[in-house]
């Protein structure tokens, strides 16, 4: 059975694993695949894990759809539906009701366990304050509609001091993985909701699988060392082992995905000191690497007037810096229609004003072109 954590702050105990539904399998036609998505809903329920975390744009708007579709069928008292207010989507005050009332329809909900605002940065933060939509998420809480408020975080630790400084939120949820420990300086991040005794809820643990398909020479320090052990499931434990972390959420896409979660979290062991320094070496020989840091969110597609696949060719990139295949590169290049590559980025940069890892997506669009060129 799944681990439980207990936040104090909250007076509430919540599974170790949560379950993210911004990956949820997909079928041909691009749709979410509902027998399959519902078997491993119930995989995760009959296992302890009842935290269940979606957004009103996670699958088109569909996700939520898919929770109201399917978590009705448990007692509502037994799982904690989560969904996020999409702050860059609203332009009024008026937007706060109508998208708030939207997500209750679409879950099917009278209210939610846990609701956030949705991937706050400095811009978004300013938009939270024009709007009064603090307030207005108070106003829900003290109806009943919401239990638990708290914002989801993509930005600098000084902006995450200024919003914790302005408002008082019940937990946050950050993106926090061994690579962005130093990378984007996560660790700093996390010791000021620690020292504001504020619960962590994790995302992007893998980030976005990522750390989960490592190249071979990483993957080959992993094995070494323990060869039943996934890659993910470095990342899973060193995760687990923060303390002030009560949930890490994972994207399941797969059954395997599901098993290989449950496996590591409802067995959670702490890292050894060896085990610690093993992770430190893979993270040394990723930050070695010309990646680009996606973690194919895809808020950039809906931006983007050309319509490229940019999480797709950044994926394509990232292999082929790591394993430096230009057969496969070409490949895998070469399936994605012409109309969608690299070379049709026009440098508008409204891709990048959306995207939560705060790359310049145009001129990493552009590095890449090049070497395709060249190759």
């Amino acid at each position: 059975m799944m681990q439980t954590r207990y936040m104090p702050k909250i007076d509430t105990t919540v599974p170790l694993l949560g379950f993210g539904c911004m990956r949820l399998p997909t079928n041909a036609a691009g749709e979410i695949d509902y027998p399959l998505a519902q078997a491993m809903i119930q995989r995760a329920y009959e296992n302890g894990v009842n935290y269940f975390d979606t957004a009103y744009m996670y699958h088109g708007g569909k996700s939520e759809v898919f929770l109201g579709d399917t978590l009705p069928k448990y007692p509502r008292d037994s799982y904690y539906l989560t969904s996020k207010f999409p702050v860059a989507w609203c332009e009024s005050e008026e937007d706060v009701d109508r998208i708030f009332n939207e997500q209750l329809t679409r879950c099917k909900a009278e209210y939610f366990d846990f609701y956030l605002l949705h991937a706050l940065d400095k811009e978004k933060f300013a938009k939270v304050k024009k709007f009064d939509i603090y307030n207005k998420m108070l106003k829900y809480k003290a109806e009943g509609k919401i239990r638990r408020l708290g914002f989801s975080f993509h930005d600098t630790p000084d902006v995450i001091d200024e919003i914790t400084n302005t408002y008082a939120f019940d937990f946050a949820q950050i993106q926090f993985n061994y690579l962005d420990w130093v990378q984007q300086d996560a660790e700093r991040t996390y010791k000021i909701l620690e020292s504001k005794e504020i619960p962590i809820v994790v995302m992007e643990p893998v980030r976005g699988g990522f750390l989960h398909r490592l190249p071979d020479a990483m993957t080959k320090v992993f094995q070494q060392k323990d060869p039943n052990a996934s890659n993910a499931s470095w990342a899973l434990r060193w995760v687990a082992d923060h303390p002030q972390v009560k949930v890490i959420l994972s994207g399941m896409s797969s059954m395997e995905q599901v098993e290989d979660n449950l496996q590591v979290l409802s067995n959670y062991k702490p890292l050894t000191e060896d085990e610690l320094k093993t992770i430190e070496t893979v993270r040394d020989m990723l930050r070695s690497q010309a990646t680009v840091p996606c973690t194919a969110c895809e808020y950039c597609m809906s931006e983007c007037p050309m319509g490229i696949q940019i999480p797709a060719i950044f994926k394509i990139y990232n292999e082929y810096t790591q394993s430096l295949n230009v057969g496969k590169m070409k490949r895998e290049y070469k399936e994605i229609p012409d109309e969608h590559k690299a070379h049709n980025c026009i440098s508008c940069g409204a891709c990048a004003a959306k995207c939560p890892q705060h790359i310049e997506i145009y001129t990493e669009l552009a590095k890449i072109d090049q070497l395709i060129q060249k190759l």
